[in-house]
């Protein structure tokens, strides 16, 4: 009997779509939403703090970039860890990066639920984050081209604020002088503490993660498997750059110590709103925050179209329950998965936001699920291109490469868990103990057709050459 052909997805994304879908998720002001977190973590050097959580990504970004051209499947890091390591550590790198794309929804949500609530105090902070979770998944379900589309109107809104931003720091800074020294966003307000600096780079490296993110779209791409790469790391680089200036200017212009912050966590949240209405002008203010209110529902729609595809890309490689891998025959998406991860996020958001400190909460749960799956995503490096050589390239300076970034990432990846918060080890531990007891009963049940010679095999020199 001859059965349906499966439906994939839509090839629907170019190259301008990749680096728009992966600054949504970014997020140009991100910074604007952690910086009280950052600043009193790292008593001040929140500029610092930046610059070594770019360097510190820069080397994942390299290995999400050879990755996503030798194996440009929607399952992202599961698929990579498949390929180069083997089925079962490509289910856990899965499982962990789940984790993480799990909760960036709910932390960009509650984003957007803090911001509303500051700009009119009479909408509740979980209202507002319901309403927002609704919103983005409501874009999602439509398809990605027009999440897309409606998603670049809301990037050149951000970009111009941040822009006004900048100017309006300097401004202040040539009239008045900084309330800090030049230098304290570098070294701290007094005496700096590397321990300090690294536990707030295990939560800065949250900003980032809209990188990693492009690579589950790979499935989408209209082009070269090397776009997805390059759209990787033009988007780290960028959003590094982006996020220092502002966060210098921001410790350069405030006149709220590190100090009283890390005493008051309840005003942390809304501490770079603070800085602009005290050093700018309230109506800078309320424009920021009206921004910013809108501004992460887009960057949680990218989170969740990322978790959709990761889940769907699972399920098609027997790693998930093959229902998570249907796509709707109308908008060629993933609707169950959607679905599935808006009802997690609902649950998380609403949650924190009736919570005084969960902001900090949720935002330090996130990072250690991607870190884990980071190094699993190093290791497969390693092993797809030095130990399989699975590619026709595999010369000598592709071999010490894919040998010396890999080691350097997972160093530095080691050091930020280590200064990770101890509810973020204890939530990634028992989320680690959720996937083995997923992982034994799907054996034991038979489910152990693991992925199809497709995923494991590195794409012909024709798939590498399509046209835009």
């Amino acid at each position: 009997m001859a059965s349906e052909a499966p439906i994939h997805l839509r090839r629907t994304l170019s190259v301008k779509d990749l680096i728009v879908y992966g600054l949504l998720f970014i997020g140009p002001t991100a910074p604007m939403g952690v910086f009280g977190v950052l600043d009193a973590k790292s008593g001040g050097a929140t500029a610092l703090v930046f610059v070594v959580a770019t360097v510190a990504m820069g080397f994942t970004a390299w290995s999400y970039a050879r990755m996503s051209r030798a194996v440009p499947r929607a399952g992202s890091v599961s698929a990579y860890a498949t390929a180069g390591l083997g089925r079962w550590p490509g289910f856990f790198a899965g499982w962990m990066a789940g984790l993480d794309y799990l909760f960036i929804p709910a932390v960009a949500a509650l984003f957007t639920g803090i911001a509303t609530h500051s700009l009119v105090s009479g909408v509740p902070t979980w209202l507002a984050t319901g309403v927002g979770i609704i919103v983005f998944t409501a874009l999602n379900l439509a398809g990605v081209g027009i999440a897309a589309r409606v998603g670049m109107i809301m990037l050149v809104i951000e970009v111009v604020v941040l822009a006004m931003f900048i100017v309006g720091a300097i401004v202040v800074l040539v009239h008045d002088g900084p309330s800090r020294g030049w230098l304290s966003p570098l070294a701290s307000t007094s005496n700096l503490a590397i321990g300090g600096v690294l536990g707030a780079v295990s939560v800065a490296v949250l900003s980032f993660l809209g990188f990693d993110a492009i690579a589950t779209f790979a499935e989408e791409n209209t082009g070269s498997s090397r776009q997805v790469g390059r759209a990787v790391l033009f988007c780290l680089a960028l959003a590094g750059l982006l996020f220092v200036a502002q966060t210098y200017l921001a410790d350069l212009v405030s006149d709220v110590s590190p100090q009283h912050l890390a005493a008051h966590p309840d005003e942390q949240g809304t501490a770079f709103y603070t800085v602009i209405r005290h050093a700018i002008g309230g109506w800078f203010g309320t424009t920021v925050s009206a921004v910013k209110a809108v501004g992460p529902v887009f960057s949680a729609l990218v989170a969740q179209a990322a978790v959709s595809r990761l889940m769907y890309g699972m399920a098609n490689q027997g790693h998930l329950p093959s229902w998570l891998g249907r796509v709707n025959p109308r908008t060629r998406t993933p609707r169950t998965a959607i679905l599935v991860s808006a009802a997690a996020t609902l649950i998380l958001a609403i949650w924190a936001a009736t919570q005084p400190n969960g902001l900090d909460t949720l935002s330090s749960m996130v990072t250690v699920g991607a870190l884990v799956a980071f190094v699993l995503l190093h290791a497969s490096v390693f092993g797809y291109f030095v130990v399989r050589r699975e590619t026709r390239s595999s010369s000598a300076g592709v071999r010490t490469a894919a040998t010396v970034v890999p080691a350097l990432g997972v160093a530095i990846i080691i050091a930020l868990l280590v200064k990770a918060s101890h509810l973020a080890l204890v939530v990634g531990a028992c989320w680690l103990a959720v996937g083995i007891a997923v992982a034994v009963a799907r054996y034991v049940t038979g489910h152990r057709g693991g992925p199809s010679d497709d995923v494991l095999s590195p794409p012909s020199d024709e798939m590498d050459a399509r046209t835009p």
